[in-house]
């Protein structure tokens, strides 16, 4: 009698757990790189991968990013368009218009860094920005006060400005600076 031999067994390794860690092992994705970070796979271990930024996002920093947009569109357009009164509403002198529809482009650039900044999930794209945005908070102080020295006069408007562009910076800074840091790792 012949015996049939027994039909042969495929091992299936895509649902073979065991089989799969080795694989990922030996290729050397699914772990943890020396960032703490998990590659899905050697592609994105070689190309780098930023969603892990998505997940540390200090709080607060896209309402951040919107209302630094809004208010640099905003006072850009404002420059723009009504220059005499922007300047006078400031420093409460009059002035010609050249200088502040300079100042308003200016600030319409940064403005449109700042819009980028706040659709990206790129952690070097948004620390970029508020580096641009620090820079130009702190070079606007130090222009204001020391024109503010220089006129000899203090006024309202020109306090709220030296306020807020101090506020603003700190702000800024701080987001800046958690960005910058590096997580700790488990």
């Amino acid at each position: 009698m012949a015996s049939t031999p027994p039909p042969l067994m495929k091992k299936h390794s895509q649902t073979d757990l065991v089989s799969r860690l080795k694989s990922r092992k030996v290729l050397g994705v699914g772990g943890e790189d020396d960032d703490g970070e998990v590659h899905r796979s050697k592609i994105s271990q070689m190309l780098g991968n930023e969603m892990k930024f998505a997940v540390r996002e200090p709080t607060g920093l896209r309402i951040w990013l919107l209302i630094s947009a809004v208010l640099f569109t905003s006072t850009s357009l404002m420059a723009l368009a009504f220059p005499n009164q922007l300047y006078e509403l400031i420093f409460e002198l009059t002035t010609t218009r050249i200088s502040i529809r300079l100042y308003g482009g200016a600030l319409l650039c940064i403005s449109l860094i700042l819009w980028n900044g706040l659709y990206t999930a790129e952690k070097v794209i948004i620390q970029w920005t508020l580096l641009t945005e620090a820079c130009y908070f702190g070079v606007q102080f130090l222009v204001t006060s020391i024109t503010l020295l220089e006129m000899g006069t203090l006024c309202n408007g020109a306090i709220v400005l030296l306020v807020s562009e101090a506020f603003f910076l700190f702000i800024t800074l701080s987001y800046y600076h958690h960005l910058g840091r590096r997580s700790k790792k488990m």
